[in-house]
C-alpha cells in the first residue's frame, strides 16, 4: 500500500486562502482610515468656512451698526473705538476716523485727515476687524478686516 502525501497539498491551498484574506482586510482597513480622515477634514473646513461667512456678514452688519450709532448720536460724539462681542465667540472692534474741513468739529485724535473742499466734508473712515476669540470652536485663528468710507 502507497501513501499519498495529499496533505501538504491541501494545506498549500488553505494558506493561500489565508493570504489573500489577510490582504483583503488590510488593503479594507487602508480605505477606511482614509475616509475617515477625508471626512475630517471635511468636517473642519466646513466649519471654517461657516465661521468666516459669518464674520464677512458681522462686519457689514458692524459697520451699518456705526453708521446707525453717528446718526443716533452726532458725529465726533464716539471715542474712536467701538469694541463688542458676538454670541461670545466673535470679538468686534470698530474704529472711526472722520475726514473734515479745516476747523474741524471733531479733535485731533478722531480726524483721520482734513480736506479743502466742501463735497468732500463729512466723511467718516470705518475699520472693522471681527476675529474668533473662542478656541474650541476652531483650530485656526480666523480675522476678517473690513475698510470702509462713508459719506456722512
Amino acid at each position: 500500500m502507497q501513501r499519498k502525501n495529499s496533505i501538504l497539498r491541501h494545506n498549500h491551498k488553505n494558506g493561500m486562502a489565508l493570504i489573500m484574506a489577510i490582504a483583503v482586510i488590510v488593503i479594507i482597513a487602508t480605505i477606511m482610515a482614509l475616509s475617515m480622515s477625508l471626512t475630517t477634514q471635511t468636517t473642519k473646513r466646513t466649519n471654517d468656512l461657516y465661521l468666516y461667512e459669518e464674520s464677512t456678514l458681522l462686519a457689514k452688519s458692524a459697520a451699518e451698526y456705526a453708521l446707525l450709532r453717528i446718526a443716533q448720536d452726532g458725529p465726533c460724539t464716539h471715542t474712536n473705538n467701538l469694541n463688542f462681542t458676538q454670541d461670545t465667540i466673535y470679538d468686534i472692534n470698530i474704529s472711526l476716523r472722520y475726514i473734515y474741513t479745516n476747523p474741524s468739529p471733531c479733535t485731533a485724535a478722531q480726524t483721520y485727515t482734513t480736506v479743502t473742499t466742501p463735497e468732500q466734508n463729512g466723511s467718516i473712515l470705518i475699520d472693522v476687524a471681527v476675529s474668533v476669540t473662542d478656541p474650541t470652536v476652531t483650530t485656526e485663528p480666523i480675522r476678517y478686516f473690513r475698510r470702509t468710507l462713508q459719506k456722512l
